[in-house]
C-alpha cells in the first residue's frame, strides 16, 4: 500500500467536522484514502478474527499490520480511543489473573467497605473478653460498679448475694449502696426466671439502658469444686469466693478469669494460691481536689499587650472596667477572678462580669487585704481570701461556695459578711446558718436538754467566731 503524502505544515490539526463527515467517493486523494482507511468499519475484521483465531497467529499479525494507519496521521483520535479502551483492558486482566484482587476494578465500593469494617472493628473489643469476679465490698463501695467494666463480663458469686442481703438495712451508705445494687440484679433478672438457659448464657448488661457496658453478668448456679489448701476454712466468705475463681479457671483455662476485690488481704491471698486480683479503681477519677473548678485564672505577662488592640475602658463607681478581646476570652467565665502578677510591679486583680461573643468584660476588685476596707475587722490576708470576700459582699452573686482545709478563714469571712449586710446594710432581714450533723458519740436524738442545748455541741465554731467578731477580728 502507498504511503500518503506528508502534510505541508506541522501538526496540522483536524477539526470536529473533519471526524463526522463521510469521505466523498468522486475524490480519490492520499489524505481520503488514509481517513477511510482509519475509520470505525475498517476494525470490524480485526474484532472478527479475535474472536475465531489464535492472536499469535502469523495471519493475524499480517491484518493488523495492514489495517493500521501510520502513526503520524492520526495525533488526536487514538489517544481518546486508547483512553475509552482502557477499564476494558484493566477489567479483562483483574479478571484473568488470580494475583489482582477483584476490588481492583471497583476502588469505590471496596473503599466503602473497609470504612465499615473499621468501624466496626473500633467498636468491638480490642481482644477476648475477660471475666471478673466481683467481690461484696467492690458493689458496697460502687452501686454502679457492675456497668463499668466495658465489653468485660461480670460474675456473681452466690455468697456474694448472701452478703448483699445481710449489708441492706440500716441508713448507712453502705445500706443505701446494697439496695441500689439489689434493685439494679432484680431489673436485669426479671426475665431469667421465664427461660432457665438465660442463668448460663448470661444476661446482657446493657438491657437497663447502660448501653456502655457490653458485657455480660453470670450467676453461680451450681455448685464449684475447688482445691484450696487445708489451712483455709472453708466456710468463711473470702475463701469461698476464692475457691470460685480457681473452679472457674479450671473451668475455663483458655479464658482470662481475674477476681476485683476492695479487700487488701484478700487480694493478698489470691495471689499468694496463683490467681490474678485487681483492686477496684474506676470511681476515684476525682478525688484530686486539684481538679476541682478554682474560680481563679492566673494571666500571662503579655496580657495586656496581646488584647490592646480595640481595648475600651471607662469607671463608674469608683470601679475601672475593661473591654477586651483576643485569645483568652474563650477561656473565660463569668465571676471568675483574674490576677496578673510580676516581680517589680504593681499586681492587678480583676472580675470577669461580661462575656459577649468574642469580648469579655472585666472590672478591678476591692482591696479587702486593707484595713480601711476590713469587715467587722476581718481584713484579708491572701489573695484567695480577698477574692472570697469579694463574692461574698456582692449582691448580684446568690449563692457562693467556699472551699479550702480547715483554719482558712471560712466561716468568719462568711459570718463577717452575712453580719455586715444585715446590720450595717439592711440588705438582708436575718441569717440561717445550717451544718450537716457527723456524730461522733451519742446521736443528737440522745442528748439532754432543749433543742438549743442539743444544737450547741454541732454550733460550737459558730459561738467561737462570733465572739471573735463582737471583739471586732482581733
Amino acid at each position: 500500500m502507498p504511503l500518503p503524502k506528508p502534510p505541508a505544515k506541522r501538526a496540522d490539526m483536524l477539526n470536529a467536522d473533519d471526524y463526522s463527515s463521510q469521505p466523498k467517493p468522486a475524490k480519490s486523494s492520499a489524505r481520503s484514502s488514509t481517513r477511510a482507511t482509519s475509520a470505525k468499519p475498517a476494525r470490524a475484521p480485526v474484532l472478527e478474527l479475535v474472536g475465531k483465531e489464535p492472536l499469535n497467529t502469523p495471519a493475524f499479525q499480517q491484518t493488523v499490520n495492514d489495517l493500521a494507519p501510520p502513526a503520524r496521521n492520526t495525533p488526536a483520535a487514538p489517544p481518546k480511543r486508547a483512553t475509552s479502551a482502557a477499564p476494558v483492558v484493566a477489567e479483562k486482566i483483574s479478571d484473568g489473573s488470580p494475583s489482582f484482587p477483584m476490588r481492583t476494578a471497583t476502588p469505590a465500593t471496596s473503599g466503602a467497605n473497609a470504612t465499615q469494617g473499621g468501624s466496626r472493628r473500633r467498636k468491638g473489643p480490642a481482644g477476648p473478653a475477660k471475666l471478673f469476679v466481683l467481690d461484696t465490698n467492690v458493689l458496697l463501695h460502687d452501686p454502679m460498679s457492675l456497668f463499668r467494666f466495658d465489653e468485660h463480663d461480670v460474675y456473681l458469686p452466690m455468697i456474694t448475694l448472701e452478703e448483699l442481703d445481710g449489708h441492706k438495712k440500716g441508713m448507712t451508705e453502705v445500706a443505701r449502696n446494697a439496695r441500689q445494687v439489689s434493685r439494679d440484679l432484680d431489673a436485669l433478672a426479671a426475665d431469667m426466671g421465664r427461660a432457665p438457659s438465660d442463668a448460663s448464657a448470661g444476661i446482657d448488661l446493657s438491657k437497663t439502658g447502660h448501653k456502655d457496658a457490653r458485657g455480660k453478668l453470670y450467676f453461680q448456679t451450681m455448685n464449684l469444686d475447688a482445691q484450696l489448701p487445708i489451712g483455709l476454712p472453708q466456710g468463711k466468705a473470702d475463701n469461698q469466693i476464692l475457691g470460685v475463681v480457681q473452679a472457674l479457671r479450671t473451668q475455663q483455662p483458655d479464658r482470662d478469669v481475674a477476681l476485683v476485690s476492695k479487700d487488701i488481704n484478700m487480694r493478698i491471698k489470691a495471689r499468694a494460691l496463683g490467681l490474678p486480683a485487681e483492686d477496684y479503681f474506676n470511681d476515684k477519677t476525682l478525688e484530686d481536689g486539684d481538679l476541682l473548678y478554682t474560680g481563679v485564672l492566673p494571666l500571662p505577662a503579655d496580657f495586656w499587650e496581646r488584647h490592646a488592640k480595640g481595648m475600651e475602658s471607662w469607671q463608674q463607681g469608683g470601679i475601672t472596667f475593661y473591654r477586651v478581646s483576643g485569645p483568652m476570652v474563650p477561656v473565660l467565665l463569668i465571676n471568675q477572678f483574674v490576677y496578673l502578677e510580676s516581680p517589680g510591679a504593681t499586681p492587678w486583680y480583676g472580675k470577669v462580669t461580661e462575656i459577649t461573643g468574642k469580648s469579655a468584660v472585666l472590672k478591678t476588685v476591692k482591696d479587702f487585704s486593707h484595713q480601711k476596707h476590713s469587715i467587722w475587722g476581718v481584713a484579708a490576708r491572701n489573695r484567695e481570701q480577698n477574692f472570697a470576700l469579694n463574692l461574698l459582699m456582692d449582691p448580684e452573686c446568690d449563692f457562693v461556695t467556699l472551699t479550702g482545709s480547715a483554719g482558712t478563714g471560712k466561716t468568719l469571712m462568711t459570718l463577717a459578711a452575712a453580719l455586715s449586710q444585715v446590720l450595717d446594710d439592711r440588705r438582708y432581714t436575718e441569717i440561717i446558718v445550717t451544718r450537716v450533723t457527723v456524730p461522733v458519740g451519742e446521736d443528737i436524738g440522745f442528748l439532754p436538754g432543749t433543742e438549743e442545748e442539743k444544737m450547741s455541741p454541732w454550733m460550737g465554731a459558730l459561738d467561737d467566731n462570733l465572739e471573735v467578731l463582737a471583739r471586732g477580728g482581733d
